[in-house]
């Protein structure tokens, strides 16, 4: 079979490795974009990070039976024509877990340390102990989103000796979670929350899920952490809850239009923290996506019909 690879920041010895393991396969590594549509006719297997994935190049995918997205995010896939064709999708999920979690808690810290203060003093040589920080252990963290990067971030929330609390659509037990509910009780939920992590993907079901009644009954402490997807909340939904002293701040990873435009009010409110979409960026993205990628192969040429993160296409996740 041709196992055509679409993503360019793959080095040699990873392409060596797989050539290697995989010795009866044939790999083309593809470093020239324009050319992909010459090459996705004869490709049984499609390693992608999914931004080119179109609808146009799974018609021209004659051979196509699985696509490998080396992401978790598979949201802008053509679902429609890939169902059409009844294409394989899995994706990366469960490899953001570690950078992710440590984000969520590196940013709470900021916040409750007033991080941001201790580096203005320092770049204005000024040394001022006025002012004073807060500690996050003890609190309550509810967190939107129970599979394996929430359950990541509750584990590290109870370093900290958190009540830790988990939203989901089956509101099914989780690991590390004290207590789980159904995404039609968020509205019971969030008030016990000092932290508010949201996980969520983008779905028809997630899509604008907070609305104002939901910040209203958020405690006007609380923290609100948005590193799942921008269109979980309104951007002037989001600066409202601000603006109205609804919540204590809000840290945004994500959003409904990146980048972030430079006239955007989010960046002027100082009680908001913004980081350009990168609580899963890590020195170790790909080597654990390829992972995910090898075993799912070894499934794939034996055989088996189910391969690890394999997505709904229904659902879309």
């Amino acid at each position: 079979m041709t196992v055509l690879f679409t993503i360019s920041n793959i080095t040699e010895q990873q392409e060596n490795h797989l050539q290697e393991r995989f010795s009866d396969q044939s790999f083309v590594f593809l470093k020239d974009r324009e050319k992909i549509n010459e090459y996705i006719k004869n490709a049984e297997v499609l390693v992608t990070y999914g931004s080119d994935v179109t609808e146009e190049l799974i018609e021209k995918a004659n051979h196509l039976k699985w696509i490998q997205v080396l992401s978790a995010g598979v949201d802008r896939l053509p679902f429609e024509a890939i169902a059409k064709k009844d294409i394989l999708v899995t994706n990366a999920r469960g490899i953001h877990k570690i950078p992710m979690s440590e984000y969520a808690i590196s940013m709470l810290l900021h916040v409750y340390r007033k991080e941001r203060k201790v580096v203005e003093n320092q770049a204005a040589v000024n040394w001022d102990r006025s002012y004073s920080v807060g500690e996050i252990s003890g609190k309550t963290m509810v967190v939107l989103g129970t599979g394996s990067i929430g359950q990541e971030v509750a584990r590290l929330a109870k370093a900290f000796h958190m009540r830790t609390i988990g939203v989901s659509r089956s509101g099914d037990p989780a690991q590390h979670f004290d207590e789980t509910y159904k995404v039609e009780h968020l509205l019971s939920v969030l008030d016990k929350g000092d932290f508010i992590i949201s996980i969520l993907p983008s779905t028809k079901d997630t899509t604008y899920l907070l609305t104002d009644k939901h910040f209203d009954v958020m405690k006007d402490d609380a923290v609100f952490l948005n590193m799942g997807r921008g269109d979980l909340v309104k951007t002037e939904t989001l600066l409202k809850a601000i603006q109205e002293e609804k919540i204590k701040h809000a840290i945004l990873d994500v959003f409904e239009e990146e980048p972030l435009p430079e006239d955007s009010p989010l960046w002027k409110e100082d009680k908001v923290t913004i980081t350009p979409h990168l609580s899963g960026v890590s020195a170790r993205y790909l080597e654990r996506a390829l992972g995910i990628f090898k075993q799912n192969m070894h499934y794939y040429i034996n055989g088996e019909e189910e391969l690890d993160n394999q997505i709904n296409i229904e659902r879309g996740y």
